[in-house]
């Protein structure tokens, strides 16, 4: 049997299921984590912790993983903030990984930041690129300041990293490739102050972001509530997706879950609509191979038309009602 002598630790990727199916994101990771460690001549390492996982542990190697540390516990069927936390960190300990990847996820906001915490290292949160510098360190790329901005964490180990779903493309799976699966147990000293006693799921509205076709997104020139809901309906006659930036999620027109950018969801339309936004970085950002972009704004300089395919120059209070009824009209005949 050949041995193989890496030169780094290895890459690794905190994989996240829901009720036993593992989140695209977590595969997309484990792809882009693939091409890391074979930069850094390591391997990748993924640690899934769950119930019952024994076909998804397999899907992971196929993905990319050389080893999977799978925890196959009741205990650990629902997301457990201490638990998982305390799982991550021994092994974190143990084995020692030059770099720690996650998906930008409700977990992905949470465990991260305890284990970043456990392990006295950096992080660095709602990437949209993540690539090796000369030195071999991990370029972390986040917008900001009308650019983006390389994070680097060059003294603590792992370098930890969270980034989104649609950041980086799907692996295709190689149900080939060889790859071990080693178990984990629970510690079963570590104290359960937190129960899952029910969960409760809301059926979402309309057309979700990130699979949609078609997606209208508005932001700040919406103007007020009435304004918004007229963006709301522009999305209902196109069977669109319904998308925005954070100044609309702070006035309270739409959810959280609406947000699309940096800190939000990534989406890849054949048409994307941008509606009174002014094309902010930590917004286009979330937008990802796009076919065709349209934007409409009363500013004839807004930083929005030099980055979609056509620019409407209207206020878009005056020009959506007008949009709708045309659709409408098309609709009918």
């Amino acid at each position: 049997m050949t041995t193989v002598e890496f030169r780094h630790g290895p890459v690794w990727v905190i994989a996240e299921q829901i009720e036993g199916r593992v989140r695209a994101v977590s595969f997309q990771l484990i792809g882009h984590a693939r091409k890391l460690a074979d930069e850094l001549g390591a391997p990748v390492e993924v640690i899934l912790l769950g119930e019952s996982l024994d076909e998804p542990a397999q899907q992971l190697i196929a993905a990319g993983a050389d080893t999977v540390y799978l925890g196959d516990d009741p205990d650990l069927a629902f997301y457990h903030p201490e638990i998982y936390t305390e799982m991550i960190v021994r092994l974190a300990q143990e084995r020692q990984p030059e770099i720690m990847l996650i998906g930008s996820t409700p977990m992905g906001r949470e465990l991260p930041a305890l284990v970043a915490a456990r392990l006295r290292t950096g992080l660095t949160a709602h990437c949209i690129d993540l690539v090796l510098n000369e030195n071999m360190i991990l370029e972390q790329k986040v917008p900001g300041y009308g650019g983006l901005i390389s994070i680097i964490c060059p003294e603590r180990r792992p370098q930890m990293a969270t980034a989104a779903r649609g950041v980086f493309p799907s692996p295709e799976l190689d149900t080939s490739r060889p790859g071990r699966v080693a178990p984990l147990v629970v510690p079963k000293e570590i104290p359960h102050r937190i129960e899952t006693l029910e969960i409760v799921r809301e059926e979402p509205e309309g057309v979700p972001l990130e699979s949609a076709a078609v997606v209208v997104a508005g932001g700040a020139g919406a103007g007020d509530p009435g304004g918004w809901r007229e963006i709301q309906g522009l999305a209902r006659v196109l069977n669109a997706a319904l998308g925005s930036t954070r100044p609309a999620v702070d006035e309270g027109w739409t959810e959280l879950e609406t947000m699309i950018g940096q800190s939000g969801k990534v989406v890849s339309p054949e048409l994307y609509l941008g509606v009174g936004l002014s094309g902010e970085l930590q917004h286009m950002v979330g937008i990802v191979g796009a076919k065709v972009m349209v934007a409409v704004n009363n500013d004839a300089k807004s930083p929005v038309f030099e980055q979609v395919d056509y620019g409407i120059v209207d206020d878009c209070r005056e020009f959506v009602p007008v949009l709708i009824e045309k659709i409408r009209e098309y609709q009918t005949k």
